[in-house]
């Protein structure tokens, strides 16, 4: 117990608080072991906790536009940071990872809320000290906030959309189908899901090569866009397989969309430098809420359901959940 209360002492943020002040918050602080290489966590993660060094060195780095990771700040014994989480519940604007073995404490916002709420004068020589040093930081590096916002930006950009296509990627549609589903829950409105496979397309690949497989690639995603109303999104969920998410369309909307997207990629045909001429069909799975599905899994489950059954029918069709 000494032996942390001195410690804790040597903390900036702690150096307005006496013993039995410290004494009265080590039931807030928590401790974390990490090994080296550990990720604390991730850009764009949720913030809800001020880390301290207690040993080892972190890092935190931001990905640059061009995909590289740049080293930003590294901190280590008596150093603090993610400081920001307890003043608001922003999103993490870098990705802190260790350097070596470390060991952390840690305060999570909600406990440093009852903190306050019970040891008001604590908290506020607490946030004292962190403002004034969160602010020299800000200060020391306003010639960088610019850029860090411009990479931030990039970064979330990078890591929700699919390089080649443009399309959403898997990640997105993991964080967004939940949100549409609540919507449509509480707006009482439908919401609509095709699970979408391009046919035989791996023999497109084998056959004719990468370049030619990811111009058919873009020549079909180019057909869904036309096809897609303002708030639809267009999701590759991997290789050939997309997914879309339609709200307020029940399964009639969603069939009609569908089939104009499964007549659109039937009548492609691409001409390649040596004279080739290839093209593609998709088979689609649709699942609709409430008609078929009440829960996201449920929803997923049956579109895809829906899709193998189209696979196992011939291919080039759509079939419907329920």
């Amino acid at each position: 117990m000494n032996d942390i209360i001195l410690f804790l002492r040597q903390v900036e943020i702690f150096s307005l608080l006496s013993d039995d002040d410290i004494r009265a918050i080590l039931p807030s602080i928590r401790p974390v072991e990490m090994g080296e290489g550990g990720v604390l966590f991730h850009e764009g993660d949720p913030g809800s906790e001020l880390y301290i060094v207690e040993s080892g060195t972190v890092i935190t780095s931001i990905r640059l536009a061009d995909g590289d990771m740049r080293e930003v700040a590294r901190f280590s014994r008596g150093d603090f940071f993610g400081e920001m989480s307890i003043f608001e519940n922003a999103p993490r604007s870098a990705t802190c990872a260790t350097v070596s073995a470390a060991r952390l404490l840690t305060i999570k916002q909600e406990d440093f809320f009852r903190l306050s709420e019970r040891f008001p004068d604590i908290a506020v020589n607490m946030m004292y000290k962190m403002l004034n040093i969160t602010t020299q930081r800000l200060r020391n590096t306003s010639g960088f906030l610019s850029d860090m916002v411009r990479w931030g930006e990039e970064a979330r950009r990078r890591a929700i959309m699919d390089d080649l296509t443009g399309a959403y990627n898997r990640r997105y549609l993991d964080e967004a189908l939940p949100k549409h589903f609540q919507a449509a829950r509480d707006s009482h409105s439908p919401l609509s899901l095709i699970m979408m496979d391009l046919d035989y397309f791996r023999q497109v690949n084998e056959r004719y090569g990468l370049d030619a497989g990811n111009r058919l690639l873009l020549a079909a995603v180019g057909e869904f866009k036309k096809q897609l109303r303002r708030d639809d999104v267009l999701v590759r969920y991997g290789g050939d397989e997309f997914t879309l998410l339609l709200p307020g369309a029940d399964s009639r909307t969603a069939e009609g969309i569908g089939e104009a997207i499964r007549r659109a990629v039937a009548a492609m045909e691409l001409v390649l430098d040596n004279g080739a001429h290839i093209g593609v069909t998709a088979s689609q799975g649709i699942a609709c809420y409430p008609e078929h599905a009440g829960s996201v899994d449920e929803l997923k489950n049956m579109a895809d359901r829906a899709l193998y059954r189209a696979k196992e029918q011939g291919r080039n069709r759509i079939a419907c959940g329920g």
